[in-house]
């Protein structure tokens, strides 16, 4: 039986263009479906958060425009500002239907936001 599981991942724009954070934010995309094998008629819904250093586009321009993923919902939204907290940074949780368990799947940090667990790939 399928169950919705969220599937997490994060990385850093260059700066604050619309190229910078679509870039940043189609290189995460791609990762986290590549390596979980995500067939996007599984995914339930995505949200995006971004940094408030980040505003020149929205993160699901890419998910729209460039994955196809037309029927997905999604939101985007500003993180709280924490001191010290990472700069210029995008993360989602995608959420998707799935039979794999919780301990399957694989959670992707890119560039800067690698140290947000420590390292690339699983996380807990």
């Amino acid at each position: 039986m399928s169950k919705v599981r969220g599937l997490r991942g994060a990385t850093t724009a260059h700066g604050n263009t619309r190229e910078d954070i679509l870039e940043a934010t189609r290189e995460l995309l791609e990762e986290l479906v590549r390596v979980n094998d995500v067939d996007p008629d599984d995914i339930a819904s995505l949200t995006f958060s971004t940094t408030r250093d980040l505003d020149a586009e929205f993160p699901a321009v890419v998910a729209r425009a460039h994955m196809g993923w037309t029927n997905v919902a999604m939101m985007c939204a500003h993180e709280m500002e924490v001191p010290g907290g990472q700069e210029r940074c995008i993360r989602v949780m995608l959420l998707i239907n799935t039979d794999k368990r919780a301990q399957d799947m694989e959670f992707v940090y890119l560039r800067g936001a690698a140290n947000l667990r420590g390292r690339s790939g699983k996380s807990t």
